[in-house]
């Protein structure tokens, strides 16, 4: 039976080769916008990363600490499960960063250095968030010893917000592409079985099974799930191949690994197998 079946779909393939190439372009088309969808998702989350990676917090110290309670303040610093790496800069470094920022030197006219030593804070990933940041820098600020703490709060708030509102965006895209690739290929496979109506009638009336007028259907939507695959996996190849390295998308997208092609081809065929089993739902054994 199953050997009937392939038959017959690469017969359909065969008989109908216009609708073949019709089905092909609308499910390429559709695995193309949910890929899309789904790498935008990718570049999204790994920006947010990125950003969350690289915030730092400076925690300025009082002049009156003494070197061992700077280096134990440090050692209680590292051990904080919130906080990710801490770096110290003395005074003499502040003065060094601060002349190489900004161009003056201000050891010119003072004859002192009136920059704190401080701590450069990361934190881990989770708790790079409005309200966990304003926990954490509150904590910081009641440690005894530190006299200031200071980040780029407002900006930092603003981008956070911002990779959020697109990343809902992007979601809700996806969505509304995955309803309009669906959309595309349902209609797509309703034609197919519209055109071949006399067809299917003329098995009911010799008695065929309704798995013989459905499964060779089913399976053509598989094969051309599984071609419109490989032509997506072969741009989205040539598109990283000649357009990756402007922002490095091999890198984070990890796009030849097994999985991520794996998921790419199998997309299509189950695009076609939940689609055309919804759209040949009405047809029955009943002349």
């Amino acid at each position: 039976m199953i050997i009937f079946w392939l038959k017959e779909s690469f017969k359909l393939i065969g008989r109908a080769k216009s609708s073949f190439f019709l089905s092909l372009i609308s499910t390429s088309i559709s695995v193309s916008l949910i890929a899309a969808s789904v790498i935008s998702i990718q570049l999204s989350d790994h920006f947010q990363r990125s950003l969350k990676r690289n915030v730092s917090i400076n925690v300025f110290l009082k002049d009156s600490l003494s070197g061992p309670e700077i280096k134990q303040m440090q050692s209680s610093l590292k051990k904080n499960y919130y906080i990710n790496t801490v770096k110290f800069i003395d005074k003499d470094q502040a003065a060094k960063n601060f002349i190489k920022e900004t161009g003056e030197d201000f050891q010119k006219v003072l004859d002192y250095n009136p920059l704190p030593a401080s701590f450069l804070l990361t934190l881990k990933e989770n708790y790079v968030e409005k309200d966990s940041l304003d926990k954490v820098v509150k904590k910081l600020s009641q440690i005894p010893g530190v006299d200031d703490v200071v980040f780029q709060q407002e900006f930092v708030y603003k981008l956070l917000s911002l990779l959020n509102r697109i990343k809902k965006y992007i979601f809700a895209i996806t969505a509304l592409l995955l309803l309009i690739s669906l959309y595309i290929v349902y209609s797509t496979i309703k034609l197919i079985t519209k055109s071949k109506y006399e067809e299917l009638e003329t098995m009911k009336l010799v008695g065929a099974k309704l798995s013989a007028i459905k499964m060779p259907i089913i399976l053509n939507s598989i094969f051309i799930g599984l071609f419109a695959g490989i032509i997506s996996l072969a741009v989205f190849s040539f598109i990283i191949y000649y357009f990756g390295s402007l922002i490095d998308l091999q890198r984070f997208l990890n796009f030849r690994s097994g999985l991520y092609i794996l998921i790419l081809l199998a997309i299509g065929p189950v695009i076609g197998i939940i689609v055309s089993i919804f759209s040949l739902r009405k047809i029955t054994l009943k002349i």
